[in-house]
């Protein structure tokens, strides 16, 4: 038994490696698509182009990788049923069950694989390809924003215009109001930098502003004690959608303390969480469809059904998304209720054909 387990599980995971080999090529077509329209402004050539196009497939591929799984578990075990395999091993005894279960084997492979490519992979490289494409465009390797990024660090309010590195920033004016004294002080500072665990501003000026005037005294150099440390600021650089979960975290907790909504990123939050569940829910979902079908499907209507399913749950999820953020729908319940929906489905599905 132990073998056709392993057997079952190396058809599922096959049929997903087979899908992502058709379904990469294709992205990676439309990401270079979308490329080519900078290419030639500034330094922004082809090959930085390809080399962007091959650094934001891991994060694609990690998207698509339910769907792949989906997809490639109904060519892995169809053709397996279209061979009447899968008959002959219900008819020695190996129940549905089993079939489940050694589908579900090689969808905790496929699940570790997709983790390590978008907690590990993807972030890393995605960072990377922005941060060329960046420098290409602009002739710099600096971060910009329209209105730079503004924080709430304690009872000050911070404006940095750039954001170089997670360690050293240039153009930052902090705002603070001086309750005893009655004044509004505004400190700017030409840069910092972040060594020995703080931050040290350069080419300071620090005006206070009270009832009676203006003073104004200017500092060479002075210690900044704040809550933003490098993790944080490399956290702000990058796009959220594009972080790990503990990236996002973070990035939740951070939004809070600043009093901004963070529903987008708690609905991404929950949606990397339960990433790996989703995927071998596909399986699942994937086997009734199967076993419902046995030798009467051939390859084309199952790839067209794992289309059709996929899209459908693209639909469900999208629509539940909107309702965390438009509605007030908690971001937990919003992860969860897509796959817990098509697992619903399927064991429905399971009993008909069980």
């Amino acid at each position: 038994m132990i073998l056709l387990e392993r057997y079952l599980a190396g058809a599922v995971i096959a049929g997903t490696l087979l899908t992502l080999g058709v379904l990469l090529p294709l992205l990676g077509f439309f990401i270079l698509a979308d490329e080519i329209d900078d290419v030639g402004i500034q330094g922004y050539e082809l090959l930085d182009a390809l080399m962007f196009m091959a650094l934001s497939l891991p994060r694609y591929a990690y998207q698509v990788f339910p769907i792949a799984t989906l997809i490639g578990a109904l060519i892995g075990l169809g053709a397996l049923a279209s061979r009447s395999e899968l008959v002959a091993m219900r008819a020695a005894g190996f129940s549905v069950a089993r079939i489940i279960w050694a589908g579900l084997l090689g969808g905790l492979l496929l699940a570790a694989v997709a983790v390590v490519l978008g907690e590990v992979v993807a972030p890393v490289a995605e960072q990377r390809g922005l941060e060329l494409r960046r420098e290409a465009l602009s002739g710099d390797a600096t971060q910009r924003t329209p209105f730079g990024f503004w924080a709430i660090d304690d009872d000050a309010y911070v404006n940095i215009r750039e954001i170089h590195s997670a360690t050293q920033l240039r153009d930052i004016s902090i705002y603070q109001v001086d309750p005893d004294r009655g004044s509004l002080v505004t400190t700017h500072a030409a840069g910092a930098r972040y060594s020995e665990g703080g931050w040290k501003l350069e080419d300071i000026k620090r005006s206070r502003v009270t009832a009676e005037g203006v003073d104004v005294e200017r500092v060479d150099q002075a210690e900044w004690d704040s809550v933003l440390d490098p993790g944080l600021l490399k956290v702000v650089v990058v796009d959220p959608q594009a972080l790990p979960v503990w990236g996002l975290y973070k990035y939740v907790r951070f939004m809070a303390l600043n009093k901004q909504d963070a529903g987008p990123y708690e609905v991404a939050f929950w949606g990397k969480v339960l990433h790996p569940a989703l995927t071998l829910s596909m399986i699942f979902v994937a086997i009734p469809i199967i076993l419902g079908s046995a030798r009467t499907s051939g390859l084309g209507p199952r790839i067209f059904m794992g289309v059709l399913v996929g899209i459908v749950y693209y639909l469900v999820s999208r629509t539940f998304a909107f309702a965390a953020l438009l509605l007030g729908l908690s971001p937990l319940v919003a992860a969860v209720m897509p796959p817990a929906l098509f697992l619903l489905g399927a064991l429905v599905l399971l009993r008909r054909v069980g």
